[in-house]
């Protein structure tokens, strides 16, 4: 993303509430955090509230308060992102030196229309979950950058699809196969 296009999210984002509410915002993209993939782009956007500092302690009524309080900024923000832009993250903004190692917050992500389901794979798709390390990761951000996939799920989904076409896949499945007629004897 360029320069001119993260300063118009920015104030897009600044723009969507009244004065004075937003503190702070981050335009995010690929490498600033492990969620943002390749050729997307994200935001955190930290907001002030009154009360909150004399509390000392942002809590759960805080991130509530403030998403009652902007529903209609965040409906329309979530029809208006621009399509490279994943989600944007709405959390109260520290005091000076305060450390935040995550904290409450709040995420609207873009729409998105349901992938059509691919001409070979008739069943419904289902999501799963990975944790992956820094090197699997970089693996599968590399498929994205080569055009191989367009989306992480989507590179994971092309792997699996590999191993699968290799020979010694369909010894492994006639082997586990083997295994549960045995344990149904017992």
């Amino acid at each position: 993303m360029d320069k001119a296009a993260a300063d118009r999210l920015e104030g897009q984002l600044w723009s969507a509430f009244p004065e004075g509410v937003i503190a702070r915002v981050e335009v995010l993209q690929y490498g600033d955090d492990p969620e943002v993939e390749p050729g997307q782009a994200a935001a955190r956007v930290f907001f002030d509230w009154p009360g909150r500092l004399e509390s000392k302690k942002a809590g759960p009524q805080t991130v509530h308060a403030f998403c009652v309080a902007h529903s209609a900024a965040f409906e329309k923000l979530r029809g208006d992102l621009p399509r490279f832009i994943e989600w944007v993250e709405f959390r109260p903004d520290d005091p000076p030196g305060a450390a935040n190692p995550g904290g409450l917050s709040y995420r609207i992500e873009r729409h998105r229309k349901r992938a059509a389901p691919q001409a070979d794979t008739p069943e419904e798709l289902t999501p799963v979950m990975a944790r992956l390390g820094s090197d699997d990761l970089a693996t599968v951000d590399t498929l994205i950058a080569a055009g191989i996939a367009s989306s992480r799920g989507e590179a994971l989904r092309w792997a699996l699809g590999r191993v699968r076409e290799h020979p010694a896949y369909a010894q492994l499945r006639q082997r586990v196969h083997d295994i549960d007629e045995l344990k149904a004897q017992f």
